[in-house]
């Protein structure tokens, strides 16, 4: 005869019904004691997490916030016109003139630009550093600070080969101030915050990262510039230019200062803030910024094998006639594979060890010319000083 499973449970032996019966009744007991027990932690943790509002980026923007200054420059242009009623093109035209007989006296007139742009305030005694192109040729200077507050500024100094100048607020302290980092220390991939005031508004803050270092200005096709800056896909707009680059403790890695428009729009570069320092620190002793310069043109050493890359040092590629690299025996093709007795890496290495010494001293380049390696004694000069080379 077969039996139903309830019908086994009772044919089952008395010590098995009992432990049966025993461990339903804990059960049971149990239930309403688990609601007493303390929650797991990983889902504390996810909750926790859930409820955080503030980022890094609000942090990093609240201890730099504070000191990042809005610019507004004023500045007198100056024109010709004249009173004929012509058009200019053919009032300046001599032979039209001597046709007609015409006697036009050219009547001066003013007009006033207006621009705008970013600042951040980096000492105490409220110094702000800028762009020098957001204050060139200034009559008036008013700066807005982040509390409302509005003050005028005079330009301490500025310096158009790094683009960077120095503003000192009038009136009375105290001033909010941006920690300096280091950008030495920076990473490509590192977090890369803008904070400026793009078209005028006020406070704006722009999140990316560091997209490459020591990009030199002339791969962008800018002349003139002695600069290797940051690149990043922060947006840096109009209105940014002067504006700091924080890292995500809230640092100043860099002065924002251009953004690259048209093809390949969307990247912004600014100015690492070491180099930065150096710049401000002479142009408020001294009024103006130290070039040296040995007149020579660099660029990479290609690798003796395709697809090999690059080799360490600089090759030169130029060499400006009657200059002091000229004058102290280095030819185009040497390859300077030291200075002061330090190896270099990379053309780069070399402008800043070169900028590092300064003038007056004479400076040691260790000079790799075909199979042979040897010394030169250059004595590196201001830039200014060359333009007549």
């Amino acid at each position: 005869m077969r039996l139903s499973n309830n019908a086994n449970f009772f044919w089952k032996s008395p010590l098995k019904r009992y432990r049966g019966c025993f461990f339903i009744g804990f059960v049971l007991l149990a239930t309403p004691f688990l609601e007493f027990l303390p929650p797991r932690k990983v889902a504390a943790e996810q909750f926790n997490t859930s409820l955080a509002k503030n980022s890094f980026v609000t942090e990093a923007v609240a201890r730099s916030g504070p000191a990042v200054v809005t610019l507004e420059t004023q500045r007198t242009v100056r024109t010709t016109s004249s009173t004929s009623g012509l058009p200019p093109g053919l009032v300046l035209d001599p032979y039209f003139r001597r046709f007609f007989g015409l006697q036009v006296r050219p009547v001066p007139r003013r007009r006033i630009e207006r621009g705008q742009g970013s600042g951040v305030i980096f000492a105490s005694e409220g110094l702000v550093l800028t762009n020098a192109h957001v204050v060139e040729k200034t009559d008036r200077l008013t700066v807005g600070l982040s509390n409302g507050r509005r003050v005028q500024g005079r330009v301490v100094g500025q310096d158009s080969l790094t683009d960077l100048a120095v503003i000192r607020l009038d009136g009375l302290g105290p001033w909010p101030t941006a920690p300096l980092g280091d950008s030495d220390k920076l990473r490509v991939g590192d977090w890369a915050i803008a904070v400026g005031n793009p078209f005028g508004l006020e406070n704006t803050v722009t999140l990316g990262i560091v997209s490459n270092l020591n990009r030199n200005v002339s791969q962008l096709g800018i002349t003139g510039k002695r600069l290797d800056l940051i690149q990043t896909d922060a947006a840096i707009n109009p209105g940014n230019s002067g504006g700091p680059l924080l890292n995500s403790e809230g640092e100043v890695i860099g002065i924002n200062t251009l953004v690259r428009s048209g093809p390949g729009a969307g990247l912004g570069f600014a100015i690492p803030i070491n180099r930065a320092r150096t710049i401000a620190k002479q142009l408020v002793e001294r009024g103006k910024a130290s070039h040296p310069m040995v007149g020579i043109g660099l660029s990479p050493v290609p690798s003796q094998r395709p697809g090999g890359g690059t080799l360490p040092g600089a090759t030169v590629s130029y060499v400006v006639p009657r200059g002091p690299a000229d004058l102290g025996g280095v030819r185009v093709g040497d390859v300077i594979i030291s200075v002061a007795r330090q190896s270099m890496a990379s053309p780069a290495d070399v402008v800043t060890a070169i900028n590092q010494h300064g003038v007056g001293s004479p400076l040691s380049f260790g000079v790799k010319r075909g199979l042979r390696r040897f010394e030169l004694l250059i004595n590196p000069v201001e830039a200014s000083s060359m333009r007549g080379l």
